[in-house]
């Protein structure tokens, strides 16, 4: 039998957590609702979750805070998270995204639109890479890196293994695949997501940035993923692959 996907809600008011959670359960979810950081952290050492819906703005550990928590610890670098707020400006979304979040959506917000980007979300998370090369089963090496794309890991020159979040796992798979090409914001949402959510195309520039943080030897002087002007981006390393 399929296993249920397990959703864990991390918000401060009760009653969207409420509406939330029976929305999402009449869709086929299992859905877990806690009001903060500490019991956000008490649930994930207890039980497997496939994807958090982060509230931004909470007493205490704000989203922010707890999404990095979450990103820098292996168990959880890699589960998605959906970040929500009553705030509507780009720069809170740039924010949220700066911090590992996979997407972001405002207060007040469609339960039906919350639904199509869990699931958005989960399937990007879910699928193997099929953009360009197909390299599903190889590891792919570049300027002393090896992204091995079996079992979604990025390993350093002397073996570390690096942390990704989904997005960023994503976009350096579409960089690697297609490297020394100039690649716009459109093709790269198109190679790293499929278009399988609404785009946000700035969410392009904080996953580059974050990735140039992890694998440039000077994240502010960036020899591996150069911006081209009016252009978009270009992976400058030759990429071999193997298995």
């Amino acid at each position: 039998m399929e296993r249920i996907p397990h959703l864990l809600v991390v918000d401060d008011d009760r009653e969207i957590r409420t509406l939330v959670a029976q929305f999402l359960t009449k869709h086929g979810f299992r859905v877990t609702g806690v009001k903060d950081g500490a019991e956000m952290l008490r649930t994930l050492d207890g039980a497997r979750v496939d994807l958090i819906i982060l509230d931004l703005m909470m007493p205490g550990e704000d989203g922010l805070s707890l999404c990095r928590r979450l990103r820098a610890a292996p168990a959880t670098a890699q589960t998605p998270v959906i970040m929500l707020t009553a705030m509507g400006e780009e720069t809170d979304r740039i924010v949220g995204l700066e911090m590992g979040a996979d997407d972001y959506l405002a207060k007040p917000f469609s339960p039906r639109e919350l639904l199509a980007r869990i699931k958005a979300v989960l399937r990007r998370a879910a699928a193997p890479p099929v953009a360009g090369g197909g390299s599903a089963g190889t590891v792919l090496c570049f300027e002393g890196w090896s992204l091995d794309v079996t079992k979604r890991e990025l390993r350093s020159a002397d073996g570390v293994l690096v942390q990704l979040s989904a997005g960023e796992y994503d976009l350096l798979v579409a960089f690697a695949e297609h490297p020394q090409r100039v690649l716009n914001r459109d093709q790269l949402l198109d190679l790293a997501r499929g278009r399988s959510a609404v785009p946000f195309d700035r969410s392009v520039d904080v996953q580059v940035s974050r990735l140039r943080r992890k694998i440039e030897p000077d994240p502010a002087e960036p020899t591996l993923i150069k911006t081209v002007r009016g252009g978009g981006y270009l992976f400058t390393p030759s990429v071999t692959a193997g298995r």
